[in-house]
């Protein structure tokens, strides 16, 4: 019988490297216990039951042949790991949350080639709302995906499938994409890592750019170790790729002492037209979060970044990049309305405005990087609420969802406009235990830095240990930062 949980990333290529378990085992494993919870959770549009059970005995044949290469070329040799469906694998469609049948695409994506070249098994492809543009992950195309911590609420999104099927412990690890949080979000609200890289860290080819370069690939998993283990396997670029920032090693820095920091506590909302209110529950979350900073010995204080009109720089982007899927979609009559709505406006946004909103970056850069001349790190909520309830925002229409989704996540999308790092870590939980969480934010090309904050967090409050029950419903313990002794 399939144990209840996979073991971490990390622990499962330990294992398979020194012989205590085949691939093969893990992949059948993983494929019960998707089978086992895709009636409860929902997380997965497709499972390549077959095809991975094949991956999985060539790894064997190369681990058992002694023909492998160095750790750090196949560091996944073996390892069974999910991807979000916005991402091409060989033979397989591409539906990105989309109704209609879609062709099985020729190749893989860039990121997906590095996976499997890392050794991974590529066991399925996760959930997602159509072209990844809500905060929940939610559709007519294969109905409700589910938050393991609380099945009547959503694991948030667009990566909602992803993170629901890390946090049930189905699969290790998985990799998502983050165009306005949609990493961030769905780890906030699962009790994960999700790490949202430097714009084009991962490739997200086959297209140069994704959403006119606010969207990136990144990662969600249960522990820091894995989640940068994960990013370093994918990262890289294709010759395609417009944005391609200076190799790094991130998982070097788990475990290495960030030295004494100085951490600006943002609770502020960047300003949006619309109104959004951080509830007082998850203030006090992020708020505990940044005293066991301060017990850790870094220096911590309020201060926001000087945001200005950011927003008026990401519709344009955002409503563009809609507009460009909408124009590829096989089957557009089969489309959201809230979606042909935004492709309206990005249609009409597509000529000047969009040429300003993205010369406004340099500009915006220079202006909130002037910040990282005071501090190190910002210290944000990553949502204001904690997950909605399953359906709270589905049926809702295009002004509804826009007010809905900026009143719960208001404080994720300005780093998309940057192409900056991020990374969200547990907070805690609320209510009645619905996970919250926090983002660790910097400047260009800081992953390292804010893995290795994170992993110090981690390492203090354990947040990792906690798992939902085996049944996801709902009934679990109480998690309470520990006080300083």
């Amino acid at each position: 019988m399939a144990p209840d949980r996979a073991a971490g990333l990390a622990e499962c290529a330990r294992a398979l490297a020194e012989g205590e378990v085949s691939s093969r085992t893990l992949v059948e494993e993983t494929l019960a216990r998707i089978e086992a919870t895709q009636g409860t959770l929902n997380a997965f549009r497709l499972v390549r039951a077959e095809a991975a059970l094949a991956e999985a005995d060539a790894a064997d044949r190369e681990l058992a042949g002694g023909t492998r290469r160095a750790d750090r070329e196949r560091p996944l040799l073996g390892v069974p790991v999910a991807v979000k469906d916005d991402m091409d694998v060989a033979g397989e469609p591409t539906a990105f949350g989309c109704c209609g049948e879609f062709p099985p695409v020729a190749g893989d994506g860039e990121a997906v080639r590095r996976l499997r070249a890392a050794g991974a098994v590529i066991i399925g492809k996760t959930n997602t709302c159509e072209f990844g543009q809500w905060p929940f992950t939610e559709g007519p195309a294969f109905g409700e995906t589910r938050n393991p911590w609380h099945t009547e609420h959503t694991p948030g999104g667009s990566s909602g499938g992803s993170a629901a099927a890390v946090a049930a412990g189905l699969v290790p690890a998985a990799l998502g994409s983050d165009g306005a949080g949609s990493v961030r979000i769905p780890a906030s609200w699962t009790h994960l890592i999700g790490i949202k890289p430097q714009r084009g860290r991962i490739s997200t080819w086959p297209r140069a750019e994704s959403f006119q370069g606010i969207t990136v690939n990144g990662t969600l998993a249960r522990t820091v170790e894995d989640a940068a283990l994960l990013l370093d396997a994918a990262s890289g670029q294709h010759e395609g790729d417009v944005h391609r920032p200076p190799a790094l090693r991130v998982s070097d820095a788990v475990g290495r002492e960030p030295g004494r920091l100085r951490i600006a506590l943002s609770l502020k909302p960047p300003f949006t037209a619309l109104p959004a209110r951080l509830r007082p529950d998850v203030r006090a979350r992020v708020v505990a979060l940044a005293e066991r900073l301060a017990a850790l010995g870094h220096e911590v204080e309020e201060a926001d970044p000087p945001y200005g009109a950011i927003g008026l720089t990401f519709v344009p982007r955002a409503t563009v990049g809609i507009a460009e899927r909408v124009r590829e979609a096989p089957h557009p009559q089969l489309l959201d309305r809230r979606t042909r709505g935004a492709a309206r406006l990005g249609r009409l946004l597509g000529g000047a405005p969009l040429r300003v909103a993205r010369r406004a970056e340099a500009t915006l850069q220079r202006r909130v990087g002037a910040l990282f001349e005071m501090y190190d790190v910002v210290l944000a909520p990553t949502t204001a609420t904690p997950p909605p309830r399953i359906g709270a925002l589905a049926q809702l229409n295009g002004l509804g969802t826009d007010r809905a989704m900026i009143a719960a996540c208001p404080y994720a999308w300005p780093w998309n406009v940057l192409g900056w790092p991020g990374v969200n870590v547990p907070a805690g939980l609320v209510g009645d235990g619905l996970p919250v969480g926090a983002q660790l934010l910097g400047p260009a090309n800081s992953e390292p830095l804010l893995v290795s904050l994170a992993a110090q967090l981690e390492a203090d409050l354990r947040w990792h240990e906690q798992w939902p029950t085996a049944q996801f419903n709902g009934a679990v313990q109480e998690f309470r930062p520990p006080t300083e002794a």
